[in-house]
């Protein structure tokens, strides 16, 4: 979480854009901080039982471990943001989904995040860069024009 008294839309895109999960301009509220570091810990929980070490996910040369947030392509390791990671992971469990901007926005930032598209367009272009090997014509993350982006079903 960002706290600032920047408040122009610039300095809000550029903080969420380097991987704050919210950005909060000064002066604010005790009552408003404490909501919305409620609201980062809702979304951040999960429960560890989930992740056993059969939930390892393998497409194509790609692995992602979700318990040590760990991606691999061709036994090599590939570093992630944590934003860039969210990404894949909703990606990799769910092939074949599109997802809109939007869609993306509020399952990855958690809530409703007006205005922003770019965001999610800066984040989908990083991890391409950091997974795809042929940037013109990517294997994993695809555009699904009109609509968003989805993860490749046919690996």
């Amino acid at each position: 979480m960002m706290l600032t008294a920047r408040s122009e839309e610039i300095d809000k895109i550029i903080g969420l854009e380097t991987g704050a999960d919210d950005y909060l301009t000064k002066p604010f509220s005790i009552r408003e901080l404490m909501a919305r570091i409620k609201a980062i810990l809702r979304r951040t929980e999960f429960n560890i039982n989930d992740f056993g070490p059969g939930n390892i996910i393998t497409r194509g040369s790609l692995t992602v471990d979700p318990v040590k947030r760990k991606v691999m392509l061709n036994e090599t390791k590939v570093e992630l943001t944590p934003k860039e990671f969210d990404l894949l992971y909703l990606f990799i469990t769910n092939p074949g989904r599109s997802y809109s901007r939007e869609m993306l926005l509020n399952a990855i930032w958690g809530y409703e995040f007006n205005g922003y598209d770019h965001t999610v367009n800066s984040h989908i272009n990083r991890l391409r860069a950091k997974i795809e090997s042929d940037l013109s014509h990517p294997k994993y993350i695809l555009t699904s024009w009109g609509v968003g982006y989805r993860f490749s079903d046919e690996i």
